[in-house]
């Protein structure tokens, strides 16, 4: 009996090309899409970033790891930041043929889902005031409610106040939903600004972002 031939597999580039010129309407791309995430799991593993050697968990409770990068100012690595949010919104991306629209889907979905949290990692010892103060200046002009942003601020200074200082190896968590976005020090809940979840989003995924390298990881784990 004559041994059936198997086909070797596809380079990844190749498979990528050859997805790029399919022509699949749209909704059907998107339920394809899901379905692929979901038989995958909808996340990607334990990533490290490569700038500063620090380590995300591949979830964070029902939430999964899209992408890690680092925020630098100048030559200065300041922290690591890990995003994650759900399978609905990696299939949206997962989807997409082209940088371009899948940045957008990429902003378009974690904003519309339950959460999206955004998870710093200290690598360099920045003090409670300036800290703060950062966070909050990326996120005015992205907003026009300033009372929240102060809000926002005072959130994050307490949290990191009890510190002195944001010393490397502190967490500092941020959890957007309907609600607003939620801060949290090292584990401990500090409270929640109102209104800010886009525009906290925005930070860090628009075009002007913190950290182009966290956006970049997104989009090539979402479109693997």
């Amino acid at each position: 009996m004559q041994k059936r031939q198997t086909r070797p597999p596809c380079p990844p580039r190749l498979r990528s090309l050859a997805l790029d010129t399919m022509i699949i309407p749209k909704r059907a791309a998107a339920v394809i899409a899901l379905a692929i995430v979901t038989l995958n799991g909808g996340a990607v593993a334990a990533m490290i970033d490569p700038a500063t050697k620090i380590t995300f968990d591949d979830r964070l409770g029902s939430l999964n790891l899209f992408g890690v990068g680092v925020r630098k100012k100048g030559p200065i690595k300041v922290y690591s930041v890990g995003m994650y949010s759900d399978v609905e919104a990696k299939a949206a991306v997962s989807s997409k043929s082209n940088r371009a629209d899948a940045i957008s889907a990429l902003r378009d979905s974690v904003k519309s889902t339950p959460q999206t949290s955004f998870v710093l990692k200290m690598n360099f010892k920045v003090g409670a005031e300036k800290m703060a103060g950062a966070i909050a200046e990326s996120i005015l002009p992205r907003t026009s409610n300033r009372a929240a942003v102060d809000t926002l601020k005072q959130l994050i200074l307490d949290g990191v106040a009890s510190k002195g200082a944001a010393t490397p190896g502190t967490v500092l968590r941020f959890d957007c939903s309907k609600e607003g976005v939620k801060v949290s020090v090292d584990g401990s809940v500090i409270g929640t600004a109102p209104s800010l979840q886009h525009a906290f989003c925005d930070v860090f995924l628009d075009d002007n972002c913190v950290s182009p390298a966290l956006q970049n990881s997104c989009i090539e784990n979402c479109c693997a």
